[in-house]
């Protein structure tokens, strides 16, 4: 057969039908050699995803075939909208004849003689483009604020500007960026006498088994990167995973840190036990953006959830994997996708069921179209259309949208970098109202949900500091329905006797409090009433806690900490490339600043930000809700779900943990 001549059959197995299987992956294709070529490429089409194993010598050949049959195809077009111009005195010329006029030096000139017609502005963003496709650059790049910040700049120089050298870029200009990001580093610092600081350790392993550990520091103005550690060594011997905390602490100061937000990962009590012991004012807390997580994740293993996750996965798998159906899903929908990629794999699994709920009668309508109908290869479409059109898979959906979405709102609140420790509680109580509130005739369903969320909360959220934080907030201290239970207030007056640890500094404190919580002087004042529910509770307390001075730099230090991390998609193979054993000592540094560099950035972005920070930009092509397996199964589905629970996704940091104690309603709600 003319097809067996491709030398990309080399990379491929053909199978009955028109499949061929990847050489690399072992990924099973439909659409023959040609989509073959796309899936080695490694380059963005429709239905096609990229294979992951692929050498990179076999990319950059399979993609110069690509250009040279595009390139032909091109040449091909030109040279017959060029033919009708050659007539002879008495007739057309034939074909024939004219093979002899046509040779390369005016094919060639023909390709030139069209590109140098396109505008200046063409021309612009067709050497944009050659420069991403070049250099193998995420197509979001385009989307970052920089993005256009330089083609402005750039703009303004004129005809005679020169683009940086690579040594330029390597050596100066890292050089001034990282300055100017320390810089702005430094003047948060100033910040820290009145406010503290919170330490946040991130841990994650790479594929060689590596323990890594991110640590950032988070006050009201913003969030830092601070470094990232290998800490492998450390956890070899757990004695010497205390000695790099203390070096943390003390980059930063022991008299400013008020908490250390661990993850889960970190599970070392002994770690934090030698905190605690050695500095009297820091607390140990974990990461609640784990937590809420850790909460989606245990509905996700809800039976009837976990089937509808799955049958919706069977229909976005069937559109995305299919360039015809992906087509006319964007022509129906108006363009918009139908599924969504989150943070995490819980978080995804929601925000898509989410999305395919908003166009539920567009995919209603399309697959009971003819147009569908003409296209549609059956079984696989049969099944969808099945799926599409049950009732009891919809209200399935809208069930699930409405159980996870109070939660998925909490998680949004702790994880955008915000000072929020002082309304985690009021948060997880409205959550957990709405769960009521929606199962209000059944019992059994609420408290199925409930029992996960105030099992996670007890286990490995709830903190003194969060108890102290909810009482010392006036927006929960000033509700005529918050009824404060003698826990609260108990662990509240364990904090202050943490953090004023002789009599003499807490000798004035009762008064201070009573003053507080009867409302008198400023506290009662109709601006201070008014400011509640305009400004955060730690800069509240700046402004009208003079009443009680000590008491309010305390509430200060202790409502200005975040309780999570700022959630966005990390660069680990940067990571990976920093901590790779076969670079030299150069290398590391360099790729430490620009790890420096790139995360700060990306911090500051997300900050200015008002989109969701659950969400990302683009859709994972290689998530559960579009990649397709060889032999789609349910069975083969939860395994791999189930490994991702254990953390073996790395492009996914691993969430897991917690929320809320059994029987403890808080606020008597």
């Amino acid at each position: 057969m003319v097809r067996e001549k491709d030398v990309c059959w080399e990379y491929a197995d053909r199978l009955e039908g028109n499949k061929v299987r990847c050489k690399f992956c072992e990924r099973v294709l439909n659409g023959g050699i040609s989509r073959l070529k796309h899936h080695l490429s490694r380059l963005p089409s429709k239905g096609v995803n990229p294979c992951t194993k692929v050498r990179d010598d076999v990319t950059e050949r399979v993609r110069e075939l690509i250009v040279s049959k595009e390139d032909s195809r091109e040449t091909s077009i030109v040279k017959t909208q060029r033919l009708p111009e050659f007539k002879s005195p008495v007739g057309p010329v034939s074909i024939s004849s004219l093979k002899g006029l046509e040779t390369p030096e005016k094919v060639l000139s023909i390709t030139t003689s069209s590109s140098s017609s396109i505008s200046d502005e063409e021309n612009a963003e067709r050497s944009v483009a050659v420069f991403f496709f070049e250099n193998k650059l995420d197509f979001s790049i385009a989307r970052s604020p920089s993005y256009q910040q330089m083609i402005d700049a750039v703009r303004k120089c004129g005809n005679e500007f020169v683009g940086p050298s690579a040594e330029t870029l390597k050596t100066t200009w890292l050089e001034k960026i990282k300055s100017e990001v320390s810089l702005h580093s430094k003047d948060t610092e100033k910040e820290w006498a009145m406010t503290g600081c919170t330490i946040i350790a991130e841990t994650w392993t790479d594929n060689k088994s590596r323990a890594l550990i991110n640590f950032l520091v988070s006050s009201p103005s913003r969030t830092f990167f601070h470094k990232s550690v290998d800490a492998s060594s450390y956890y070899k011997n757990v004695k010497y995973l205390p000695d790099l905390f203390d070096s943390i602490i003390q980059d930063f100061g022991p008299e400013n840190v008020v908490q250390i937000i661990m993850d889960n990962a970190l599970n070392c009590p002994s770690l934090a036990n030698h905190i605690l012991q050695n500095y009297g004012s820091i607390f140990v807390t974990p990461c609640a953006s784990q937590c809420m997580n850790g909460i989606l994740e245990e509905f996700c293993n809800v039976d009837w959830i976990n089937r509808c996750i799955l049958q919706a996965q069977v229909v976005s798998k069937y559109i995305y994997n299919n360039s015809s159906i992906l087509d006319m899903m964007k022509k129906y929908t108006g363009g918009q996708e139908i599924i969504r990629s989150g943070v995490t794999k819980s978080v995804s699994n929601f925000l898509s069921l989410q999305s395919m709920l908003k166009q539920k009668s567009r995919l209603k309508h399309m697959f009971n179209s003819p147009e569908f109908s003409a296209l549609a290869n059956k079984p696989h479409a049969a099944n969808c259309v099945s799926i599409v059109d049950d009732d009891e898979f919809w209200r399935a959906v809208e069930e699930s949208v409405a159980v996870s979405e109070p939660f998925l709102k909490v998680m949004r609140e702790v994880s955008g970098g915000k000072p929020v420790v002082g309304s985690i509680y009021e948060l997880m109580t409205r959550a957990k109202d709405s769960i009521r509130t929606y199962y209000i005739m059944d019992e059994m369903k609420w408290n199925t949900f409930l029992d996960i969320v105030d099992k996670k909360w007890q286990n490995d959220l709830h903190s003194p500091l969060h108890s102290a934080a909810a009482f010392l907030n006036p927006s929960i201290q000033y509700n005529p329905e918050t009824k404060f239970f003698g826990s609260i207030k108990e662990e509240f007056y364990k904090v202050l006797e943490k953090l004023l640890p002789t009599a003499e500094l807490r000798r004035d404190v009762p008064n201070q409090i009573l003053l507080f919580s009867r409302g008198s002087g400023m506290f009662g004042c109709n601006l201070a009433k008014e400011a509640i529910d305009t400004i955060s509770p730690g800069i509240w307390w700046e402004q009208f806690g003079d009443p009680a001075p000590t008491l309010q730099r305390v509430a200060i230090r202790i409502l200005s900490q975040v309780c999570g991390t700022c959630t966005f998609e990390r660069q680990w193979t940067t990571l990976q490339q920093i901590h790779s054993e076969k670079r030299n000592k150069i290398d590391k540094e360099t790729l430490n600043d620009l790890l420096y560099i790139n995360y700060n950035l990306r911090l500051q972005k997300s900050s200015k930000s008002n989109s969701d920070p659950l969400q990302l930009d683009d859709i994972d092509m290689t998530s559960e809700w579009v990649e397709e397996t060889e032999n789609p199964s349910p069975v083969q589905w939860l395994d791999r779900f189930g490994s991702a629970l254990e953390g073996g996704d790395l492009n996914t940091r691993q969430f897991s943990a917690s929320i809320f104690g059994a029987n403890d309603h808080i606020f008597n709600l």
